[in-house]
């Protein structure tokens, strides 16, 4: 068999049914998606984002491909790893670029080795490293993996950084009542209380699915999630033209929910769904923002609309993305996560790797004290 390894600078070069073939049907991996932002700008020249896709062909046939990228600066990643860039500054050492495997600006775990066999991840692995020596590049990370993928980092010896997130479990609840009967009474008549003080000013919520979000829809979501980005003082990563593009060609993985008052849209959130291999269905809650403030709007339209949602629809699993303690409060339980790094210089990986360990050890007293404190009722 002759294979052969290249880097592309656009998943446009690849087929799509080629690529999806490779993945587990979740949205973000999808052709169309990394396409949207490639095509629209998101990602590519200016944007600290340089698409280098790592594939491995044997003659036309796609064999193995993974989403890797050249990044100048560590934004839009959610593993936080300035602290080692200003190690390598302080030391006159260049940190970046990097190359980078992730799906851009989108913390959600999922392949990232995509290969038709367990040979073709390891083989597309010692590739990147032998690359990342040939090239001088100072490192490559692998962010958010599966299961599969990880378990090929770690036979290959790459350094494994441990995280948290938190994620809900729609245990055939038939209704989000029977949700709110599983919680401790506080919780359950906090929410209750969020939920009717949002209605009490005046707020209806509508949702659209799939083709019911026009141009029109697009247009104001991104004005929120454009505002809401610059009233934290930071830069939003997606423009108009992105939203419109998935909207057109992936309208089967969207959600958008509308929260509107005096008859006039206020605020907005835009959540995705799909149903991997196993047929297992998830929600993933992404993007939101708001023109004007009403206490408790942000937990409705994020969590509670989504989690009705899930119910309806019986989609088993809703994944609430980076960070957020208050999530605990809703239903959402810890899960772990991971990213795998390679670092070329061998003091710097020394280094890294006994920081990781000692990170590790606390991240597991975290996901322990975060257990101790998930809201559901105990059952002596």
């Amino acid at each position: 068999m002759s294979l052969r390894i290249d880097l592309v600078p656009g998943v446009a070069e690849l087929a799509p049914a080629s690529w999806d073939a490779l993945g587990d049907g979740t949205p973000f991996l999808s052709h169309a998606f990394l396409d949207a932002l490639e095509k629209t700008g998101c990602v590519g020249a200016g944007t600290g984002w340089h698409p280098c896709h790592l594939v491995v062909r044997e003659g036309e046939r796609l064999l193995a491909a993974m989403p890797l990228y050249a990044k100048t600066h560590s934004y839009g990643e959610y593993v936080f790893d300035w602290a080692w860039a200003d190690a390598f500054e302080r030391h006159g050492m260049a940190y970046y670029p990097k190359l980078v495997c992730a799906v851009p600006f989108t913390p959600i775990t999922g392949p990232r080795l995509l290969g038709v066999d367990a040979g073709m991840r390891r083989y597309m692995l010692d590739a990147l490293a032998e690359r990342l020596l040939e090239s001088g590049w100072s490192s490559a990370h692998i962010l958010f993996p599966d299961e599969t993928s990880a378990q090929a980092m770690k036979d290959a010896g790459w350094l494994r950084r441990d995280g948290v997130q938190f994620c809900w479990e729609n245990e055939g609840y038939g209704g989000f009542d029977d949700f709110l009967a599983a919680l401790s009474h506080d919780k359950r008549k906090k929410i209750r209380q969020e939920r009717r003080r949002v209605a009490e000013s005046g707020v209806r919520v509508r949702r659209l699915v799939g083709s019911e979000i026009g141009e029109a829809d697009w247009a104001f979501f991104h004005h929120c999630y454009v505002n809401t980005y610059y009233e934290h003082r930071s830069t939003p990563y997606l423009n108009e033209e992105f939203f419109i593009e998935i909207g057109r060609r992936m309208p089967q993985h969207l959600l958008l929910v509308v929260a509107e008052r005096n008859g006039r849209p206020i605020a907005a959130a835009l959540n995705f769904h799909g149903r991997d291999r196993d047929g297992v269905q998830r929600l993933y809650g992404r993007y939101w923002g708001v023109l004007e403030h009403v206490p408790g709007l942000h937990f409705e339209l994020c969590y509670y609309q989504a989690q009705e949602f899930c119910i309806e629809q019986g989609i088993r699993y809703f994944e609430g993305g980076a960070q957020g303690e208050h999530k605990l409060a809703r239903g959402f339980r810890p899960r772990p996560t991971c990213s795998y790094h390679r670092i070329a210089h061998p003091d710097f990986a020394a280094a890294i790797e006994r920081m990781l360990r000692c990170e590790a050890g606390m991240i597991g007293i975290y996901r322990h004290e975060l257990e101790e404190r998930v809201p559901f009722r105990k059952i002596s």
